[in-house]
């Protein structure tokens, strides 16, 4: 039996899993636009609260038939992951070649790690666990320690994340996202809105990577996983700062666009599994 038997009605295995990654771009969508706006409130005292994955997770389970809104977000999480591992398996946009290559490719491995991780605990608080609160960090971290190493092991995290909050401006500044969503069939109006919210969602989940990679950074030197970093980590430091609240105000706003774009990538993402 080959995998075309597998599919339903003889379609070919490649469309399900394009539909599998448009599915997991909407539900990490959902996931990021109610962390912004739970920031946003709580930046301005409307009742919000501080908070990163764990608590988005939290806040889809305590709705009227949350549990079911949870369980679709956590198969959609699967559905981004398995995306993850097609592109650094088999290179389907044929990115360049050469260490850059296999650079995206151990990046694209690591996504689909993460997110398997988040899915997981989306499912755990589905079936009545706890989720086990924060991000998972501290956690993950005083595991990387206690390996040979492991301080340069949490240190490559921290760069690796600092890596990713620039490469997230560049992204914003040059537009290069556009050249992966077909917008041919959208007004020149509506292009241009939603190159406006990639262009700030990407900013703003740039500062968030470059704080976390930061606090990754501090947890190496000091050997101390309560020290490494998260989302909600990221977004209290800002909210320390001088005009802490209208600054995190800023960032979680970007977040909701960022989760906005994901939606526009469920939609009209060049998927080509």
């Amino acid at each position: 039996m080959n995998i075309q038997e597998l599919t339903p009605q003889g379609q070919q295995p490649e469309k399900w899993i394009e539909r599998l990654a448009r599915f997991g771009y909407a539900a990490k969508g959902i996931v990021y636009m109610i962390v912004g706006l739970l920031a946003v409130m709580a930046a301005f005292d409307w009742g919000g609260r501080i908070t990163g994955t764990e608590g988005a997770f939290q806040a889809i389970a305590s709705q009227p038939f949350g549990k079911l809104m949870l369980f679709l977000v956590a198969l959609g999480l699967l559905g981004y992951v398995l995306w993850q591992f097609v592109q650094a398996i088999k290179d389907p946009e044929h990115q360049d070649r050469g260490a850059a290559a296999i650079g995206r490719r151990l990046a694209y491995a690591a996504s689909g790690l993460i997110y398997s991780g988040l899915a997981f605990s989306a499912l755990k608080l589905v079936f009545g666990g706890s989720s086990g609160g924060g991000d998972g960090s501290e956690e993950q971290t005083a595991t990387l320690l206690s390996q040979p190493f492991g301080r340069w092991l949490v240190a490559a995290v921290g760069v690796a994340s600092v890596a990713y909050g620039f490469y997230s401006f560049y992204r914003a500044y040059s537009n290069e996202f556009r050249r992966k969503l077909k917008l041919s069939q959208v007004s020149a109006n509506t292009e241009r809105w939603i190159i406006r919210i990639g262009r700030f969602g990407y900013a703003a989940k740039g500062v968030v990577a470059v704080i976390i990679g930061y606090f990754f950074i501090q947890a190496a030197r000091a050997a101390d996983a309560s020290q490494a970093g998260t989302t909600e980590s990221a977004l209290q430091a800002i909210q320390q700062q001088p005009h802490g609240a209208w600054l995190m105000g800023i960032v979680a706003l970007g977040l909701i666009a960022y989760g906005i774009h994901l939606e526009v990538q469920a939609r009209y993402r060049r998927i080509s599994p």
